[in-house]
């Protein structure tokens, strides 16, 4: 990266909010676009049990939503650069509402898939939105730390979500769930209508013309180191739900851990992922990418080995599944967002859609690992663990390319 060139809006305007309050309310959205996938996770065995059907369908109800996410992130990316950042995220979230409303109320498994595609690609504004917000008032080691915080907020849902899923499923039912993912939907658009302002500068606008889209996209692809932190991003954001969807079911039906003790399970793993997006939001700014993301990876690698050697030889066991998970979480939490702030940070033009380009690419990878998923056997760790020594193969690569030097300063995206 380069001298910090950082570009802030400032409570000097009439109207405009002061940026820490800014970044209070991205930190505030950017959860939503990933709470309504952890928060009913624990809630998977009921919804099978009450809609009569089999696991592999309504763990595709995950998959509905990662693929509407990966299918909604360009062109809502696209509209963000013509029509600006506020109008953009406010359509998308009145959109959220209305499709959870709806999931609480049905009784058809397949409206419940329906709608949680269009969930999906409501929720997607709250990722790319915000970080093309962020990329319009923040530049190079800066844009780094905010992603590392971004990230952070993002990883709370991880966190939370499922301890809040799990006593709602167990106390109430599964559907006061969606109902509260609407409630906090409606909560944050009423935010964002009174007090974010419009941080997409005059000029800066790109109107949706076929040719220009195409150009910035072929730019893009043309730049391989691009290329490999957006890959970089996609295999570890996949091996961090890999674990959300299979372990409840793991925890659940194989351990016969219920579904409140499973949300506290998940409290704790979703604590390491936390730690690891705290870790790249403080130490963005002080260290170097390379130490960053090889310290991550080689505790990705840890929890990958402990996970797919204990399914080996000593199978389901609850103790070694969450030291597992800890370790894995803690390194995708650090290297998602350092990944994701470093693509984003080659680019100072068009930022909607490169930032929706690189999620899509990433969500397109999670929605194929998402449906893969749900066909393997649910009755031990082995099979989450390879996969996870595969994604550590693959990152390792990833990373000796995409860091071996510093990275360029930021170039623009469109001739």
């Amino acid at each position: 990266m380069g001298a910090d060139t950082s570009r802030t809006v400032t409570g000097g305007a009439p109207g405009l909010p002061s940026r820490r309050l800014l970044v209070a309310m991205l930190l505030g959205v950017i959860p939503l676009s990933q709470f309504p996938i952890d928060v009913y996770t624990p809630a998977i065995p009921a919804m099978v049990a009450e809609f009569g059907t089999s696991n592999t369908v309504i763990q595709n109800s995950v998959s509905a939503y990662v693929l509407g996410m990966a299918l909604g992130l360009l062109p809502v990316g696209i509209i963000a650069d013509a029509r600006g950042r506020k109008p953009t995220l406010l359509v998308c979230l009145a959109l959220l509402v209305l499709a959870s409303i709806g999931i609480a109320v049905t009784d058809e498994v397949w409206l419940l898939l329906v709608l949680r595609f269009v969930q999906g690609v409501g929720g997607c504004a709250c990722m790319v939105v915000v970080y093309a917000i962020a990329a319009d008032t923040s530049r190079g080691p800066q844009l780094t730390s905010l992603s590392g915080w971004l990230g952070a907020s993002w990883g709370l849902a991880p966190v939370i979500a499922p301890a809040i899923g799990g006593l709602l499923v167990q106390f109430v039912s599964w559907r006061v769930i969606f109902g509260l993912i609407a409630a906090l939907g409606v909560v944050a658009l009423l935010v964002v209508w009174r007090l974010l302002p419009e941080t997409l500068a005059a000029g800066k606008e790109t109107p949706i013309r076929p040719g220009v889209i195409a150009r910035v996209l072929g730019s893009a692809f043309r730049r391989t180191l691009f290329v490999g932190l957006t890959l970089v991003f996609a295999v570890f954001a996949s091996a961090q739900l890999l674990f959300g969807t299979i372990a409840p079911v793991v925890y659940q039906n194989a351990l016969g851990v219920p579904p409140a003790a499973y949300g506290l399970i998940a409290l704790l793993v979703g604590a390491a992922n936390l730690a690891g997006e705290l870790a790249t939001g403080a130490l963005a700014t002080r260290v170097s990418s390379r130490t960053l993301g090889f310290s991550a990876l080689a505790s990705f690698g840890v929890g990958a080995i402990i996970l797919a050697a204990s399914g080996v030889l000593v199978g389901p066991d609850l103790v070694l599944i969450t030291l597992g998970g800890v370790f894995v979480m803690l390194g995708c939490g650090a290297l998602c967002p350092l990944a994701y702030g470093l693509a984003l940070g080659l680019f100072d033009r068009n930022l909607g859609l490169i930032g929706g380009l690189t999620s899509a690419v990433c969500y397109l990878f999670v929605a194929l690992t998402m449906a893969s998923a749900a066909g393997l056997p649910d009755t031990s760790q082995t099979p989450m663990g390879f996969i996870y020594l595969g994604c550590l193969a693959a990152g390792a690569v990833l990373l000796v390319l995409c860091l071996r030097k510093r990275s360029p300063e930021p170039a623009a995206a469109a001739p």
